[in-house]
């Protein structure tokens, strides 16, 4: 917003330093309204329609722009009106659980969520039950013992299975390198489901290839800069590595800016996660050799869907599986 300046007969001139004090101390009031602020898209659809919130972890990874896309399409044609809300970082867990209860508090319709923490989401989710909003979880499970535990209850969840997708990353790693080499890991965020699945799925696969060693296995926090960062590091440490495994494609991309930088492109088999646009191209160039696909838009649409079915006195299913599928 921009203040006119006001007419100056209004204002003798020996207030100049008055009037220009004022106009700081509002430019700063208005700038120090938008602090804090979630990303986020304005709610749209029909006037007076039921309303749907999705909130995912961020909206600056590629994977959940096309979740929010296949949403959009999915309200469309449901009739309803939807809000996309997320963190600026996929790390802030805290974030994601105020936006949650600011939507609670909205009286939204029903809730779509991509959990930043499969346990720190429990207590919204209770809290929605509470308020009478179904909420239905996309891509990364709640932890099922703890919503038990603290008596709440989910409408579904919709999603691919991360460790199916882990296996199927191991065992590509290990037919690419004859069942012999040394293997690293990009983890994500410790703890959480998606990443611990993509993980135990891996090592599962990798353990069948005796000849198969993982030399280090750290996590890079789903961030591309910390991929690089942390793999860089791994290949100081550990300079026989040969094949990679990021739980991501953003660190697996971040990685390949390490290795080009080592000097070894195309001397280490590079597999991540997402099949994002970025890294199909990294894999015709050479500088990725696969990433596990899991149709991030249909999940979102599929949410969308089933949020609006629930709002017409629908019955769901408890669990909607969306496939996989290696691109290399």
């Amino acid at each position: 917003m921009i203040v006119p300046p006001p007419a100056r007969n209004f204002y003798p001139m020996k207030t100049p330093r008055l009037f220009f004090a004022f106009a700081v101390a509002t430019l700063v009031a208005l700038t120090g309204c938008n602090r804090g602020e979630p990303s986020r898209t304005g709610a749209s659809g029909p006037a007076n329609a039921p309303t749907v919130a999705l909130v995912v972890k961020t909206l600056n990874n590629p994977f959940f722009i096309e979740m929010q896309k296949g949403a959009q399409e999915a309200a469309q044609k449901a009739g309803v009106s939807l809000i996309v809300q997320a963190a600026d970082r996929e790390v802030d867990v805290e974030r994601q659980m105020q936006i949650i209860e600011n939507l609670i508090e909205r009286k939204v319709g029903a809730l779509c969520i991509t959990p930043s923490g499969s346990r720190e989401i429990v207590p919204v989710i209770v809290k929605a039950n509470k308020a009478g909003i179904p909420v239905l979880i996309v891509d990364t499970r709640a932890d099922e013992k703890a919503l038990a535990a603290a008596g709440g209850k989910t409408a579904t969840f919709i999603g691919s299975d991360n460790y199916d997708g882990g296996k199927l990353a191991g065992a590509f790693i290990a037919q690419k390198l004859g069942g012999r080499g040394h293997v690293a890991v990009l983890e994500g965020i410790p703890g959480h489901e998606t990443g611990d699945s993509r993980l135990r799925g891996f090592r599962e696969a990798i353990a069948q290839a005796p000849g198969l060693k993982i030399v280090a296995s750290q996590p890079a926090n789903w961030e591309r800069d910390q991929g690089f960062n942390v793999f860089q590091n791994i290949l100081q440490a550990h300079p026989e590595v040969n094949a990679l495994f990021a739980c991501n494609d953003l660190m697996a991309l971040g990685a390949t800016e390490a290795i080009a930088a080592a000097g070894k492109s195309g001397r280490i088999v590079v597999v991540g996660f997402d099949a994002q646009p970025e890294a199909r191209e990294a894999i015709k160039k050479g500088t990725m050799a696969a990433t596990v696909a899991q149709f991030a838009g249909r999940m979102g649409a599929i949410a969308v869907e089933n949020a609006a079915k629930l709002l017409r006195g629908e019955t769901i299913e408890a669990f909607t599986p969306v496939p996989i599928e290696l691109v290399k």
